[in-house]
């Protein structure tokens, strides 16, 4: 099976690469097929796919749409869409445009607690300050020794129910898949195992997200265990969901696994790239 990312983040959102030194290394690491997959944002989309070009490495346009289901945040891939596409755009500016509000209500709390400058700190880890996240935090708080990785200062601080985390108005599983099918591309479903509901309330977002259009499921993710791929292979065949897969690479060192480096589907599964 071809080495297919299909889900990695760069500077334009809460990565640690460039677009374009991204592209580079997953070429380095023999990946054939990358799709760039920024939150809310398709800034990097030009620059990685020029530099995939000069690489001779396939590249889809992609993005992660951050959305509210079920009282949880939810993200949403969208795949080989029109990337001038005027509603898709609309859409991904009106959830940007409450980041830097969020990121300021983060600060305060944080502050609570006896953590100061929070919030200038997040940002001069955020190469696009529109697209100021909870990575760009966890990052200044493993600076500053509060941590020891980013993953532990989520844990501790940035989920929900931790002093650090503040809810935000994100677009709606209806509004994210009909943006990206709008624009043409496929909708799929980001690392499902990592949101913490039942497997009754699992099955009903799949149950929705397929009601609005939506196409496929992330199958193979790097947080994800035998146990969610095995779940999320039955609930693809049951439902007729296509199958994906992606690192969720973000940078060295704070990434559960590099670029292109992970299992690859399970037989029996349509994989997304068929359809591209």
């Amino acid at each position: 099976m071809p080495i297919i990312d299909l889900h990695c983040h760069s500077t334009a959102s809460d990565g640690l690469f460039a677009p374009a030194d991204l592209a580079r290394l997953a070429a380095a690491n023999g990946v054939e097929r990358l799709a760039l997959t920024d939150h809310d944002c398709l800034d990097g989309l030009v620059a990685a796919r020029t530099a995939a070009n000069e690489v001779a490495m396939g590249f889809i346009d992609g993005v992660e749409i951050s959305i509210e289901w079920g009282g949880l945040q939810v993200h949403i891939l969208g795949y080989n869409f029109d990337t001038d596409d005027a509603a898709l755009n609309a859409g991904l500016a009106s959830i940007r445009s409450g980041r830097v509000v969020r990121a300021q209500r983060m600060a305060a709390e944080l502050e609570k607690i006896g953590f100061a400058g929070c919030f200038e700190g997040a940002m001069r880890f955020a190469g696009n300050p529109s697209l100021i996240s909870r990575a760009h935090f966890a990052r200044y708080l493993v600076e500053q020794g509060v941590c020891k990785d980013v993953r532990s200062v989520f844990d501790a601080y940035l989920v929900p129910g931790r002093p650090g985390y503040v809810a935000h108005c994100w677009a709606t599983l209806e509004e994210s898949v009909g943006w990206v099918l709008g624009a043409g591309g496929i909708a799929s479903i980001a690392h499902p195992g990592r949101y913490k509901f039942s497997r009754p309330q699992m099955r009903t977002l799949l149950d929705d997200f397929k009601q609005f259009g939506g196409q496929a499921i992330e199958i193979i993710s790097g947080s994800h265990s035998s146990e969610h791929v095995a779940f999320f292979t039955r609930q693809a065949r049951e439902k007729g969901f296509m199958a994906s897969c992606g690192s969720d690479f973000h940078g060295l060192g704070e990434s559960y696994v590099a670029l292109g480096r992970f299992e690859p589907l399970p037989k029996g599964l349509t994989p997304i790239w068929e359809a591209f």
